[in-house]
């Protein structure tokens, strides 16, 4: 997916309810060498909403990369990835679990329910905005991706 990636930007999911991990996500994002379009949704049901094309998502693009919180209102994050990799359209959407939990037991969870990967959020601020670009140039620089259906 690297050479057909250049021609579009990437479409990248952000399943976060903390409005401070997504406006650092955003500015991580925004001075990205990598063209991308973020995606927010706050909780699991408009995650699941936004990636089937429901209600208010019917227009949505189906994303290149999912950045997923564990600790989600409404359907917790753990479930949310359950479905995902679950669904034959959608379980070939890498996701990230991207979370401030770094309990064995979570990490184990999510590598059962089939995460593409398990990043514990810094707490500094800088640490932050590195983890979000070294997880972008990661996906979409060195890894060959599916096409998106």
């Amino acid at each position: 997916m690297k050479n057909s990636l250049s021609a579009r930007p990437v479409e990248i999911l952000l399943v976060e309810d903390n409005p401070g991990d997504i406006l650092l996500t955003r500015e991580a994002l925004k001075d990205s060498k990598i063209i991308n379009c973020l995606h927010v949704v706050k909780n699991g049901v408009e995650a699941l909403e936004f990636l089937r094309k429901e209600g208010s998502f019917s227009e949505a693009v189906r994303p290149d990369l999912i950045l997923l919180d564990l600790n989600l209102p409404k359907k917790d994050g753990r479930e949310v990835l359950g479905e995902i990799k679950e669904d034959e359209k959608l379980k070939t959407i890498p996701v990230v679990v991207m979370t401030t939990s770094r309990a064995e037991a979570d990490v184990l969870k999510s590598y059962e329910l089939h995460a593409n990967s398990y990043v514990s959020k810094p707490l500094d601020f800088e640490e932050f905005i590195s983890v979000v670009n070294n997880i972008e140039h990661f996906w979409f620089s060195i890894v060959t991706l599916p096409p998106r259906e």
